[in-house]
């Protein structure tokens, strides 16, 4: 136990059937134990179901099969279920929706040695499962287009649609956006279907309740235009290694929000769809430009850009950005060791967003011109970090324990910095709670220890020399993470997620 009951509660059940499987509702087996008495009789429901949030799902499996108490509130309080999407498991399906018949997130997984099922078993779940407001498909092949559609037609209260390895195209996506009026969160990724010529996709009956869209490895994105440009209030961009000119959609993007901010201060004719504005946008291995980046400047409530490996920006198109979007409070920048990124970009950034509260440099050779820029100018930086640059060494840490008062988490890898740098870190950023160092060839294993004498509340998590111990700093879809090290487990459902629905962070 030990945990939340909030962070228990989002796990998924995770079940896996195979064709000599038998259904564990099967009562005479179940309730055989049941005879020697059962003590926790006199427990509520509602109580019984709130400890069984604390456990994990093989636990909470296996407790289900004790007493006819717990079997029966186990069914009707589990609101997640994972299943191994296997064609073998459509003779279970009715048994097993009538036992769990408040799910609400569904996700159906199937691995490529496998047949998974079809879109008939697609249409059963959606029959016996009426509460359904989340469902993620992963490698169902077998399930086409004509499948989606009946399943479409019966999930209208469907919030959130996760897609990835499929072979269904753009009449499946359509028929969801047609059909689903509540479609809040839409993700696409790796999509066989989606490919040159097909059908634009969207915007759909559901443009008008769309708040976050995350395609991903698409070699056809672009047909998405319709959707995003028309989805009205749209919050969240995520564009990730999607193949294809993405300029021309971003412009299409920033045309809307521009003439929504223009309709906003005439106070004339302003659509109420357009109250809620673009606030994060993620792009990512992309063929984007300036002309693109100049595009999202028109998007002023930005609070969150992610501008990763898109080797065509410059410091033109960030200036352009900043100079506009005043909100900004998360910038990640993954320059690609370009240099078309640099102090320029950065003193922008210093002099226009006061409100900025995470930075994350990868690949940027920043220096103290624009470092000093920042740690003055930005007063709520409280999370920084800085990897693989040439040009951050001791004078430019140096500049930041001084100056960044506010910070309270600090990366460092792969820069050549030393044990002076270090030194100054142990008597500058007051408010320093943890600071991670790796591959950082001048610091020492005395220079850590020194550090956690110096300051010893401050957790600090450093390597001597070239040594490795699994820190991660890399951009992803999920961005940069700073992890410790953690025991290699098994995890299933939102233990496993790669915060898709979450902001990305440093933590």
């Amino acid at each position: 136990m030990g945990q939340s009951p909030s962070a228990a509660s989002n796990r998924e059940t995770s079940l896996t059937f195979s064709s000599s499987s038998t259904f564990v509702s099967d009562e005479d087996f179940l309730y055989e134990i049941s005879a020697k008495g059962d003590y926790s009789a006199e427990i509520p429901d509602e109580c019984l179901a709130y400890i069984f949030q604390f456990l994990g799902p093989g636990d909470r499996n296996r407790c289900s099969l004790v007493f006819k108490q717990w079997f029966r509130v186990d069914g009707w309080s589990r609101h997640r279920l994972s299943l191994n999407a296997q064609s073998e498991i459509v003779s279970f399906l009715p048994n097993l929706f009538t036992r769990f018949d408040s799910v609400t997130k569904l996700v159906l997984r199937c691995s490529r040695k496998s047949i998974s099922l079809t879109g008939d078993a697609l249409l059963t779940i959606s029959i016996h499962c009426k509460n359904l407001t989340r469902l993620k498909l992963r490698g169902c092949r077998e399930i086409t287009d004509e499948g989606m559609l009946a399943f479409a037609q019966n999930s209208k209260n469907l919030r959130k649609l996760s897609c990835g390895s499929c072979l269904f195209g753009a009449k499946a996506l359509n028929a969801f956006l047609d059909h689903c009026n509540y479609l809040e969160d839409l993700s696409v990724k790796r999509l066989r279907g989606i490919h040159d010529g097909t059908e634009p996709i969207g915007p759909g009956a559901a443009a008008s309740s769309l708040r976050m869209i995350c395609l991903k490895e698409l070699v056809n994105g672009q047909s998405f235009a319709p959707l995003v440009v028309g989805s009205k209030n749209l919050k969240t961009l995520r564009i990730i290694h999607c193949l294809g000119d993405w300029d021309t959609v971003l412009q299409l993007i920033g045309n809307r929000n521009q003439n929504g901010n223009e309709n906003l201060n005439s106070d004339i004719n302003y659509s109420s769809s357009n109250s809620n504005p673009m606030v994060e946008i993620h792009l990512e291995r992309l063929q984007v430009s300036d002309i693109g980046l100049s595009a999202i400047a028109k998007c002023t409530k930005i609070g969150n850009l992610h501008i990763v490996e898109t080797p065509e920006c410059s410091n033109d198109g960030l200036v352009c950005v900043v100079e506009n979007c005043r909100f900004l409070r998360k910038l990640h920048i993954d320059g690609w060791r370009t240099n078309r990124i640099g102090d320029e970009g950065l003193i922008a950034v210093a002099k226009h967003c006061s409100n900025l509260q995470e930075l994350v440099l990868i690949g940027v050779n920043a220096t103290h011109l624009s470092l000093s820029a920042m740690a003055c100018n930005c007063s709520k930086l409280e999370r920084l970090a800085l990897c693989g640059s040439g040009t951050i060494g001791d004078t430019e840490i140096a500049c930041i324990a001084a100056k960044c008062m506010a910070l309270r988490k600090l990366c460092i890898k792969g820069c050549p910095i030393s044990d002076i740098a270090i030194e100054a870190l142990g008597s500058g950023c007051p408010n320093l709670i943890k600071i991670k160092v790796r591959k950082c060839r001048g610091v020492s294993s005395d220079g850590s220890e020194w550090l956690r004498e110096q300051r010893g509340s401050m957790l600090v998590n450093m390597d001597a020399f070239d040594i490795d111990c699994g820190f991660k700093a890399g951009v992803s879809d999920g961005g940069v993470h700073m992890e410790f090290p953690q025991a290699v487990g098994q995890v299933t459902g939102a233990e496993a997620s790669t915060r898709s629905n979450g902001e990305s962070v440093l933590h």
